[in-house]
């Protein structure tokens, strides 16, 4: 009796896209996400962000994004690295930078608790999930002062 082996085929890695967003004072725009059991990071400041739909690149992804949970247009978003969240989503996420000078608490947030600027000294005192705090100390190190 002959079985046939069809080899099956792996699906790709799910993919998402975040952006490290500053002002001209340095500070970082941080999201307070919702404390909700289904979603990964739960009650964690992160950059905002999100995964890519099917077929979307992390580019475009980005600018849906923005544009979803805070109704914010980002100018000249630069695409620096990717990242895989190893303990939350198992996600590629690509790292966008970008700067935007307006007042956060004018913002929609359609999605999570909060958008706050704050410090780069206050990173180490916030509960960000670990890959997000590695992004973004990556991109502040390789940033002029």
């Amino acid at each position: 009796m002959h079985s046939e082996n069809t080899p099956t085929e792996e699906s790709a890695p799910a993919r998402g896209a975040v952006a490290i967003i500053t002002n001209r004072r340095g500070e970082l725009l941080l999201h307070l996400r919702d404390d909700l059991p289904e979603i990964a990071w739960p009650a964690h400041w992160s950059v905002l962000g999100g995964g890519c739909d099917p077929g979307e690149s992390p580019a475009d992804a980005i600018v849906r994004e923005l544009d979803e949970e805070a109704g914010l247009t980002v100018e000249n978003l630069t695409e620096l690295f990717e990242i895989t969240d190893q303990r939350g989503s198992g996600q590629i996420i690509t790292f966008f930078f970008g700067s935007w000078d307006g007042d956060e608490t004018d913002l929609l947030l359609a999605e999570g608790v909060k958008l706050q600027f704050f410090a780069p000294d206050y990173l180490d005192i916030l509960t960000i999930p670990p890959f997000i705090r590695d992004g973004i100390y990556r991109c502040l190190a390789a940033r002029p002062s």
